[in-house]
């Protein structure tokens, strides 16, 4: 454990992305088919989940989709608070791939300086998805490997 008089906080890396949904069934199943892959994980079982969660990426970064009934007391079911941004090759073309499966753009394309390009879609779930093409992510190891 780190030492509580230590000053600053190390944060290593994003463990787990975590999303809300009324309907796990149905995110699970929107969110299959716009990744392409199946969860790896269901609990408490594949016909009546609560979680179910996804590995992501050349790092094997995981997507989590829990009931919105287990939300805190207090958590909004509107999109808002922090997003997480996911690198993706091309902001635009993944965009597009987004909104044919039904998600809505929440932040418009935006190209900002020394090469990034961000935007954000609201699933139809209400969860925001971040996307962005991220130089610093390819330059540290990002996708190599």
């Amino acid at each position: 454990m780190a030492d509580a008089n230590m000053e600053g906080v190390t944060l290593r890396g994003l463990a787990t992305v975590t999303l809300w949904a009324d309907d796990v069934p149905a995110a699970r199943a929107w969110y299959a088919e716009v990744l392409g892959i199946e969860p790896y994980f269901q609990r408490p079982d594949a016909g009546n989940p609560a979680y179910v969660e996804f590995r992501l990426g050349d790092h094997q970064d995981e997507l989590g989709i829990i009931d919105r009934k287990y939300a805190p007391p207090g958590f909004s079911a509107q999109p808002g608070g922090a997003i997480a941004h996911w690198h993706v090759d091309d902001v635009a073309t993944t965009i597009a791939a987004l909104e044919a499966k039904g998600a809505t753009v929440a932040m418009p394309l935006t190209v900002r300086e020394a090469g990034f390009v961000t935007a954000a879609v609201q699933d139809p779930f209400g969860n925001i998805i971040g996307l962005m093409y991220n130089p610093n992510w390819l330059a540290h190891g990002g996708g190599e490997g």
